[in-house]
């Protein structure tokens, strides 16, 4: 479980495929004294096992899916991937619940400077916007942002100075894809409410319609 206040950038230094997906190393200031073998951290929002580990360079196994729903896949050499390790159970949740499961991938639209800030807008694929919700939060390439002017395919976000420096947001430009992952409390309100109100349709209500469907079948006998 993260947060999605991004501890700090890696550089990525090989990747290289596999017959089950690829191998993936970065270096980076995590201190790898600090670091377990089969720890869990968030690359680009992608929940990643740490497989190997030594100096400065971390190393994680990406399977075909994750290669698949993620921009991980599009990593190259030089590449710069946010990190974030996973939360403690004493830690502060300065931004909000992220699991590191990436819904899909959209795309930078726009960059405005605004101020000392920049507006970004990300293009997503339509059926991500009904766990949109204005002023709600998001997680984007695993940072933690609140969104506005929610569109069917799009939203934005304000990026103060700090967050523009110091994630990869600074590298990127229109057309660059990030992984997306919704706010997962809408994920379980929605499902509890289809089950519920299909749940509904199939029980008390099927079964007043089965009645009345009687009544009326009853008085045209008479």
């Amino acid at each position: 479980m993260f947060s999605g206040i991004v501890e700090t950038t890696g550089t990525i230094t090989t990747i290289e495929n596999t017959a089950d997906g690829a191998k993936l190393t970065l270096t980076s200031n995590i201190p790898t004294a600090e670091v377990s073998l089969g720890e869990s951290i968030c690359i680009n929002g992608a929940c990643m096992t740490v497989t190997a580990f030594g100096g400065t360079e971390l190393s994680f196994d990406v399977s075909v899916e994750s290669l698949r729903r993620t921009n991980l896949g599009d990593l190259r050499t030089g590449s710069i991937v946010n990190l974030e390790r996973s939360l403690r159970m004493n830690d502060r949740l300065s931004g909000h619940v992220v699991s590191g499961h990436v819904d899909d991938v959209g795309h930078v639209y726009t960059v405005q400077p605004e101020g000392d800030s920049f507006l970004y807008t990300f293009a997503i694929p339509a059926e991500l916007s009904r766990y949109l919700v204005e002023k709600g939060s998001i997680a984007v390439d695993g940072i933690s942002l609140t969104v506005f002017r929610c569109t069917p395919t799009s939203f934005t976000c304000a990026i103060i100075p700090h967050t523009h420096q110091v994630t990869s947001l600074h590298a990127k430009q229109p057309g660059d894809k990030v992984n997306i992952e919704c706010d997962v409390q809408g994920k379980y309100i929605e499902k509890y409410v289809t089950e519920a109100v299909a749940s509904l349709l199939s029980g008390p209500l099927q079964a007043l319609r089965d009645e009345i469907a009687e009544l009326r079948k009853s008085a045209g006998r008479k």
